[in-house]
């Protein structure tokens, strides 16, 4: 009995990459959403991209800030986050900068919201990509973008050290 052993060629060419994987699945590329979404907002060609072993992150200047994307993978379990820092702490007055970014939360964020992630005041939205839609990449990115650069400088001035 003689058994079939495929050569590198024909296994690079069967070979569906993670990528193409969730495509297939999902009928959705995210890879490509995400990058064309990010084409159209970065300035001066500043977007950078990096795949690791934990999946894609993006990074690309809009306005003042600076606007990360990690898509971790591919399964509906994987998750989308965008975030962008808008201030340092500590920072002056911390118990009113708490309050107005409550505040800033239940009013004006949408799906995105403030929080503290490695003493940076942060604009975040994460979701799992289960049923993710273009129209929802898009929006995530763009909502958060958005609300980070119309905030960070009134935060800095108000805030900042």
């Amino acid at each position: 009995m003689t058994t079939y052993q495929p050569d590198a060629e024909t296994v690079a060419t069967q070979t569906l990459s993670s990528d193409e994987l969730l495509q297939e699945a999902t009928g959705v590329n995210y890879v490509e959403v995400i990058q064309t979404v990010i084409s159209s907002m970065a300035q001066e060609d500043s977007a950078m991209v990096s795949q690791t072993e934990v999946g894609h992150l993006w990074k690309f200047k809009y306005g003042s800030v600076e606007v990360f994307v990690q898509l971790t993978g591919s399964t509906d379990d994987d998750t989308l986050t965008v975030w962008s820092s808008v201030l340092g702490l500590p920072a002056k007055d911390e118990p009113q900068l708490m309050r107005k970014l409550l505040e800033m939360n239940g009013a004006e964020t949408f799906e995105a919201r403030f929080a503290i992630v490695n003493d940076r005041v942060v604009v975040i939205s994460s979701r799992t990509v289960a049923e993710l839609s273009p129209g929802e990449i898009s929006r995530t990115i763009t909502i958060v973008a958005t609300i980070a650069d119309n905030n960070d400088e009134l935060l800095q001035q108000q805030f900042g050290q």
